[in-house]
């Protein structure tokens, strides 16, 4: 069993009694690759600020509300404590690519942006294939490799 069927049950690692070695695969990275680009593109951008604070009149604002002045936008929910902290996790394993493979790095980390109300990857192939002067195929090809040294490094303990 993979992390992937023990991460579905509910459990975040296989038991040592059990005897099963955990194995990380490249399923299980992109999925939490992009589930901590969800939360992150999820989280508030900011409060408010003292200029806000001073300056919006109540009634003022009730009386736009109440006509319908004001759009409406929808907000993605905000994050879990224990999503965020997922997510955190898995925002470390991007470093674990070498340094000297930083294309590798960009392309990851572009890819794990996913926008969370319309599940929409941010960077499509072709938009990072036209950013990084590449065929959309190549850059496929070099998102697979860059999984595939963040699932060596983290099958061997890294």
């Amino acid at each position: 069993m993979t992390l992937i069927d023990y991460a579905r049950a509910g459990s975040a690692s296989p038991a040592p009694s059990q005897g099963i070695e955990p194995c990380i695969d490249k399923a299980y990275v992109t999925w939490r690759l992009e589930e901590a680009g969800r939360a992150l593109l999820s989280l508030p951008s900011g409060g408010w600020s003292t200029r806000l604070k001073t300056s919006s009149l109540e009634i003022v604002r009730t009386a736009l509300e109440n006509y319908g002045w004001t759009s409406a936008r929808i907000r993605p929910p905000v994050p879990s404590a224990a999503m965020i902290t997922r997510m955190d996790e898995a925002l470390r394993w991007i470093p674990l690519i070498p340094q000297d493979r930083y294309v590798l790095r960009r392309i990851v980390g572009a890819r794990a942006l996913i926008h969370p109300i319309s599940e929409r990857h941010l960077f499509p192939w072709r938009r990072l294939g036209s950013v990084l002067g590449a065929d959309h195929k190549a850059v496929q090809r070099w998102h697979a490799q860059g999984l595939d040294l963040i699932v060596a490094a983290l099958n061997r303990g890294g």
